[in-house]
């Protein structure tokens, strides 16, 4: 697996600039899900590549955006939330194989000036999102 890039430097952020941010909260718990794993990779071509990865703050959240400013591009994306990983983590007890282990979410941006929330609210044994504000 190639190394992942560092995230976007925090700063403060216009309302014309754009980014993309997410974050995960366990549904089953009724708790944002700390500590999770998370991959952002960028369409090119026929495949996806890894623009980063990290983890998920005590509140769910990325500390940075996973794109901002310059860094957003009109194009298509994909997250994947480690579900199986932080759970085990976490001590539920899960099926083997788990049933949902990754949670690839495959989104576009459109509007390289607007904000774009990708959410994930998920289980051992469902997921949603949604496009966010």
């Amino acid at each position: 697996m190639a190394a992942a890039l560092a995230l976007p430097s925090a700063r403060a952020v216009a309302d014309d600039t754009g980014r993309l941010t997410t974050h995960v909260l366990d549904t089953a718990n009724g708790k944002p899900a700390g500590g999770m794993t998370i991959d952002f990779y960028a369409k090119e071509g026929d495949g996806y590549r890894l623009v980063a990865t990290t983890k998920t703050n005590p509140d769910g959240r990325t500390d940075k955006p996973l794109l901002v400013g310059d860094a957003v591009k009109v194009g298509q994306y994909q997250i994947v939330f480690h579900v199986a990983e932080y759970y085990a983590r976490i001590g539920t007890k899960l099926s083997d194989p788990p049933f949902l282990d990754t949670v690839p979410v495959q989104f576009s941006i459109f509007d390289a000036k607007a904000h774009y929330h990708v959410p994930l609210l998920t289980t051992p044994w469902s997921y949603s999102t949604y496009r966010g504000s």
